[in-house]
């Protein structure tokens, strides 16, 4: 359970429920620990490649490094939360990834950049799981979704703002655009860590609050679900269907700007303006699929999910030309942060809120473990081959088993 810290006592903004100053708060907290950590990296990786030298492989190998970072995070935070507040873990992962952002800002070394990405991948995963959890403390089932969904388009904004500044910087910087990007990244970053520690709360019992929602007089007990599931069953339904989205959604995250530039001479802008699409559209990803998950239940919102980036997969595969790419883009941007927004509420729904943040870290790990497999094997095979082409078609294939996987999923039992 979320830890009391009752330093810096909050603003009261009169006639809001405190749990949407969380959210919004939730939502820099993601922009800046997945967004700018993660997403903006694959802005950066044409820039960073060409004044490395890297290959395709260590390109894949930096994604990796990162992603085994989060995993060694996500394995830990089970029991940090026994010991630090949601709050301090936050403050914390965020501060530690400014600090290496800005490490590798002044980096020359592949070695010393991969080594500083992976603990900025640490620092995600510190930032990114108690944020997540707080969702079943502050909400009940009916606004779950909603929250959650409003927390993950963080990653949106980061990805429209990277989209349009990184080029300009390396346009006006020339070979030293992409550390300057990195520097500025920092200093973001650790704006938003400021105001985390400042304003985010672990309980609404510290506000005197009871969660955003309908009182409901149960919760849900997975004995008694549908085809009599056990607690293992259910997180290992949900944790499969987390590895392959994890496994997925970044490849196509990582590599492609590499692919519109390399593959399809893209100029660096103008890949830069496809990718803020992706940003543009993923702004609805979240809160569209929470809301529509909150209606129709956490199955049907999978379901639909993963249909939308099997289709997504299989035109960036296709080679059928820009408008394909382009239409690739917009399915991958409306889906993309829909199900971290959908896991976030489930596992409130299925396990109640004193067992969400060991819930929720154990089918992130499998997520971590999926997204740290991804680009290594996309490097490897784009080294080989020449061409991403094949990875996002594997992707496809993928995520359709997922779409079948997830029929399988019971439905909770309904609150009393």
């Amino acid at each position: 359970m979320p830890q009391s810290d009752q330093a810096h006592p909050p603003m009261s903004l009169k006639g809001l429920h405190y749990g949407w100053v969380v959210v919004f708060v939730g939502t820099l907290t993601i922009f800046a620990c997945l967004g700018l950590a993660r997403f903006a990296f694959g802005m950066l990786l044409p820039s960073m490649r060409d004044a490395l030298s890297l290959s395709y492989d260590e390109m894949g190998f930096l994604g990796t490094v990162n992603f085994a970072g989060y995993l060694v995070a996500v394995a830990l935070c089970p029991f940090l939360l026994r010991r630090f507040s949601p709050r301090q873990l936050i403050a914390f992962g965020l501060f530690l990834i400014a600090l290496c952002m800005l490490g590798i800002a002044a980096g020359g070394s592949y070695l010393l950049i991969l080594l500083l990405y992976t603990s900025v991948g640490v620092g995600s995963g510190l930032a990114n799981i108690p944020i997540m959890v707080l969702v079943s403390y502050w909400f009940r089932r009916e606004k779950r979704g909603q929250a959650a969904g409003l927390i993950v388009i963080g990653s949106g904004f980061a990805i429209i703002f990277s989209g349009f500044i990184i080029p300009v910087l390396n346009a006006n910087f020339g070979q030293n655009g992409w550390r300057v990007s990195w520097v500025l990244l920092a200093l973001i970053v650790l704006l938003v860590a400021v105001i985390a520690a400042l304003l985010i709360r672990n309980d609404p019992a510290e506000k005197g609050l009871e969660p955003v929602g309908k009182t409901q007089a149960l919760e849900y007990d997975p004995s008694a679900s549908r085809g009599n599931f056990s607690t293992v069953q259910i997180l290992s339904h949900l944790g499969v269907l987390y590895f392959i989205f994890g496994a997925t959604y970044v490849i196509y995250g990582t590599f492609i700007v590499t692919t519109m530039v390399e593959e399809y001479n893209f100029a660096e802008i103008s890949a830069g303006y496809f990718w803020s699409w992706v940003g543009f559209f993923s702004l609805f990803s979240g809160t569209l699929f929470g809301l529509l998950s909150d209606k129709v239940g956490r199955k049907s919102g999978l379901m639909t999910v993963f249909g939308v980036q099997t289709l997504a997969y299989l035109l960036a595969g296709s080679r059928f030309g820009t408008m394909a790419l382009f239409a690739s883009v917009v399915l991958y941007g409306v889906a993309v942060f829909a199900i971290p927004a959908i896991m976030a509420a489930a596992v409130g729904d299925y396990l109640g809120k004193a067992r969400a943040a060991a819930a929720f870290s154990i089918i992130t790990f499998c997520f971590a473990i999926g997204q740290t497999i991804g680009p290594a094997v996309a490097g490897i095979v784009a080294e080989a081959t020449g061409t991403f082409t094949g990875s996002y078609l594997a992707s496809a294939v993928l995520t359709g088993i997922a779409v079948i996987w997830t029929r399988f999923l019971p439905a909770p039992e309904p609150a009393a």
